[in-house]
């Protein structure tokens, strides 16, 4: 289990930390299976179901922007379910009323939270598919879901920090890092909702017991 929480913790350092927003990186150029960044040794590109072998440019983008997505979701859920259980009831926000695994913590809240959450993703989801996806109006029906020729996936814009390299090599290098701490949020998010649901305790409480 610490080791869980310490994969946890380096899977959540980038999370506010966006790696492709801005000019378009050197390997991004071509978005291929050679060029595509995230692929390091001596793995190399790990595709062993053979998805992006089949896959052409288009898709492959498609796969990292579900990729991205995913991660960067990882990365704010392992630092919700460690901050969620390390306030707990300590919090004034909810009047001290929302306790245990972090699993059992949202059904406990206001109902209204739940549509302002909604709400949230909402808005947030519809600036990403205006900024990334070509109208559906302008999409062929047997291609759905088509993204713009110049965008780069995960690119949103998003860099309240400044934390953009302008050089195209450590924009790449960022780029990977960002991938793998989300790939790495991923494992660790699957691992504390399966280790809650298996005995009922919050992450943080085992180490107090």
């Amino acid at each position: 289990m610490k080791l869980a929480l310490i994969s946890a913790l380096a899977g959540s350092a980038a999370a506010f930390a966006p790696a492709s927003t801005g000019a378009r990186s050197s390997a991004l150029n071509a978005f291929t299976v050679d060029s595509i960044p995230g692929a390091l040794p001596p793995v190399g590109l790990f595709d062993p179901l053979g998805f992006a072998e089949k896959a052409d440019e288009m898709t492959l983008k498609r796969y990292r922007e579900a990729e991205l997505t995913h991660g960067r979701v990882s990365m704010l859920a392992v630092v919700g379910f460690l901050v969620g259980e390390a306030v707990e009831s300590k919090t004034v926000l909810f009047n001290g009323e929302i306790s245990g695994p972090a699993i059992s913590q949202l059904a406990q809240v206001n109902p209204l939270l739940w549509v302002a959450l909604g709400a949230g993703i909402a808005k947030a989801e519809s600036i990403r598919a205006e900024i990334g996806w070509v109208e559906p109006k302008d999409v062929p029906f047997d291609k759905p879901g088509q993204l713009r020729d110049a965008y780069i996936p995960g690119d949103i814009g998003f860099d309240p920090l400044g934390l953009k390299p302008e050089d195209p090599e450590e924009l790449d290098i960022m780029i990977t890092k960002e991938l793998q701490n989300g790939r790495l949020a991923m494992l660790a998010a699957a691992g504390f909702l399966a280790q809650e649901l298996v005995d009922g305790k919050g992450i943080i409480e085992h180490f107090s017991s």
